[in-house]
């Protein structure tokens, strides 16, 4: 839930909390973001939802679930996905970011995007938070957008586009590689004033499936970039081609990963289905207890 602004804010530390406007979010336990896809090309057919009623279903379903973020996509990003308009996508994402904005006024809402000009757009419509897949890259202007609000934004990595990232992705040392982007990429947001960041490794994006395996191993590094980790694996292909199965069959294999995500060290869960992912934060939170 959403945590209104006290005195006591300062006792919390900065790497656990994240601020949108009179809100903070607390990290100190994992959270759960519930996705919902403006899209009818989303490579999961569940994560579709264009229309007011099933995009009101889906975000009560991940609210009642357990969600405490809700991440409204507009452009499908799996691979060989044809590109957008920048008006299409601004169109979608404005429809569906009202329609759950007056339902759910106090939910945190993130904008999965990597144009800045819409994210600044959905910044000043009220948006929480920036999730965007190219950490700045496919945007010059995004590190100066955020900087200028200092608003929550995910800097994930990528290696290429969604085009042709999975057109053989290859690495002499996946996990440096990517620590190495998302670090420079941290100081280029700094410059600018942004220092609400989330880190995510991006799996699935320019990576094979050992690649995306030696990073679930080693995801513990990306903490010690003293930033949350947000882990976005649900349904993802390393689920689906390791056990050669359907995205539609692959909830257990997601809530497997979800959990060795939490037990190294990610704080965000991306997700389709936020039942799971929540029961997954409370057993590993128990472990802790």
């Amino acid at each position: 839930m959403s945590i209104k602004i006290t005195d006591k804010d300062k006792e919390i530390s900065a790497v656990n909390i994240l601020k949108s406007a009179n809100k903070l979010l607390d990290l100190s336990t994992a959270v759960v973001m519930g996705i919902i896809n403006s899209t009818p090309d989303s490579f999961y057919s569940g994560s579709r939802h264009q229309d007011k009623d099933s995009i009101l279903r889906k975000a009560d379903e991940h609210l009642k679930g357990g969600a405490q973020i809700l991440d409204i996509g507009a452009v499908s990003t799996r691979p060989g996905a044809e590109e957008v308009s920048i008006e299409e996508e601004g169109d979608r994402l404005a429809y569906t970011y009202d329609i759950i904005r007056q339902e759910f006024p106090e939910v945190w809402i993130s904008i999965d995007t990597w144009r800045a000009e819409i994210a600044e757009t959905m910044i000043l419509s009220g948006a929480d938070m920036i999730n965007d897949i190219s950490g700045g890259t496919m945007d010059q202007q995004m590190p100066e957008i955020i900087g200028k609000y200092n608003i929550p934004y995910v800097l994930m990595h990528i290696k290429g586009t969604p085009q042709n990232m999975q057109n053989d992705p290859t690495y002499e040392d996946v996990t440096s590689e990517v620590l190495s982007f998302i670090n420079d990429q941290i100081k280029v947001f700094n410059q600018y004033g942004a220092h609400q960041l989330v880190i995510d490794p991006g799996f699935g994006f320019g990576k094979t499936l050992e690649h995306n395996y030696t990073l679930m191993k080693d995801l513990r590094n990306f903490t010690e970039l003293n930033y949350p980790v947000l882990a976005g694996i649900s349904r993802k292909s390393m689920i689906n081609k390791l056990l050669n199965i359907l995205p539609e069959e692959a909830l257990n294999g997601t809530s497997v990963l979800n959990t060795l995500a939490l037990i190294n060290g990610a704080k965000i869960l991306r997700v389709h289905d936020s039942k799971e992912a929540f029961e997954a934060v409370k057993i590993v939170q128990a472990l802790d207890a």
